[in-house]
């Protein structure tokens, strides 16, 4: 096994163990709409469920359809992850630990997705001016972190290809 398909294969298991963790823990512990005190008048942890996507769209739609087409997205996904991690270099760890990061996000919302029909979310930030950020949960944070780290390697790619034009 080469150190990108180890470093991807372990970020993938253990964002998605640690996602799982975290919601079985917020089911656990904290009733329906629940709301505690971390940092008060900042972040909180709460317990609320999401049967649509990103920011709650498509909430609203019929749960048959919702479910059917989230988790068809999510498998293309995966299918373009694996994709993407077959065609690193061998020696590519940050891509792949990017890669693998991104992938246990997904597959913590998929299980979400395929045994409750919605994804758990508990983390809760107010911010100024009384905004307050829509809930999330640990598998969308390791997808957002997996792209920030690939949007990182590719402005540092770019970076050395516009400082040596020639590719000396």
């Amino acid at each position: 096994m080469t150190p990108k398909t180890r470093i991807f294969a372990a970020a993938a298991l253990i964002s998605t163990l640690l996602d799982q963790a975290s919601k079985l823990t917020v089911d656990a512990k904290l009733d329906f709409a629940d709301r505690i005190p971390v940092i008060d008048g900042f972040f909180y942890l709460t317990h609320v469920r999401n049967p649509g996507a990103a920011f709650g769209l498509f909430a609203d739609a019929s749960p048959t359809v919702r479910v059917t087409l989230f988790i068809g997205i999510t498998l293309v996904a995966l299918a373009m992850i694996v994709s993407f991690q077959r065609r690193l270099a061998p020696g590519d760890r940050f891509s792949a630990l990017s890669l693998g990061l991104i992938m246990g996000g997904a597959v913590g919302n998929l299980i979400d997705r395929v045994f409750r029909g919605e994804v758990v979310d508990f983390l809760h930030f107010r911010l100024w001016g009384g905004y307050q950020w829509p809930d999330f949960n640990l598998a969308d944070s390791f997808i957002v972190v997996g792209v920030a780290f690939l949007v990182i390697e590719l402005l540092a790619v770019e970076g050395e290809a516009r400082s040596d034009p020639a590719g000396a």
